[in-house]
């Protein structure tokens, strides 16, 4: 089933995780696929590795920079047209997450990265979106952004409620407008970001918790539904993680 065909996706944080998965699974459903980083290595090995032909394409830019994010959205819509689905999925963490920890740089970068990012990139689309009264935008959040705790840091969770309430606040603004906005909320998931947790994680955990695959099913779930259907908040987490 092609149920994106044609249709022109972009996913921030394309080069690995969620959102190489995401590109994967859009590709398999006839999207041209543009996927963001900051490492322009990072990312053109990603691609050969999705072997997207003319339907895909990379370009290097930091979200948490709204000059090379409105350059990079120009690029893309010269390349393969307007946005018709932005997928906000660029995120980090650090090991030093307590507050105890924290500096004032160490939360501006993840606030920067995590919220601004998603913010800018809406802010480059949206116009073009609202000029077709056509749109679909999903924002990867968290749990945490439900449920603050130690585990993702004082930061991390801040901006990643942060994130619900933009996606939020989008949905009830522009709910007759034709856009309709999707925040995603992870558990667990085997990706890079677990490289930087204070405590390993082991084989056997990450085998049990959710793989990207399964998030960019997910997200393209709320992608290809009609225009008449909007899903403003869906959780997905491992079967073996609690929920409280």
């Amino acid at each position: 089933m092609n149920r994106l065909q044609g249709k022109s996706t972009l996913v921030t944080g394309g080069g690995s995780g969620i959102g190489l998965a995401v590109a994967r699974a859009f590709l398999d459903e006839g999207a041209r696929v543009a996927i963001v980083g900051r490492d322009e290595a990072k990312l053109r090995r990603a691609a050969e590795g999705l072997a997207g032909g003319d339907r895909l394409a990379y370009f290097a830019a930091d979200v948490a920079d709204p000059r090379q994010v409105e350059a990079m959205v120009r690029r893309v819509t010269e390349r393969q047209g307007a946005v018709d689905v932005l997928v906000n999925n660029a995120g980090t963490n650090l090991k030093e997450r307590g507050l105890r920890q924290l500096t004032p740089e160490a939360w501006q970068r993840l606030l920067r990265t995590n919220l601004d990012g998603a913010f800018y990139c809406i802010h480059a689309v949206l116009p073009a979106m609202l000029e077709r009264r056509d749109g679909v935008v999903v924002n990867i959040s968290s749990v945490a952004g439900l449920r603050a705790s130690p585990l993702g840091g004082a930061a991390y969770a801040a901006s990643k409620f942060g994130v619900r309430a933009l996606g939020l606040t989008l949905a009830a603004e522009e709910k007759d407008s034709g856009v309709r906005v999707s925040n995603i909320y992870p558990g667990e998931v085997d990706t890079p970001i677990l490289e930087v947790r204070p405590q390993p994680v082991s084989p056997e955990q990450r085998q049990q918790i959710l793989q990207p695959e399964d998030v960019a099913a997910a997200v393209v779930f709320v992608a290809t539904l009609p225009p008449r259907v909007s899903v403003p908040e869906l959780v997905i987490k491992p079967t073996t993680q609690l929920y409280v």
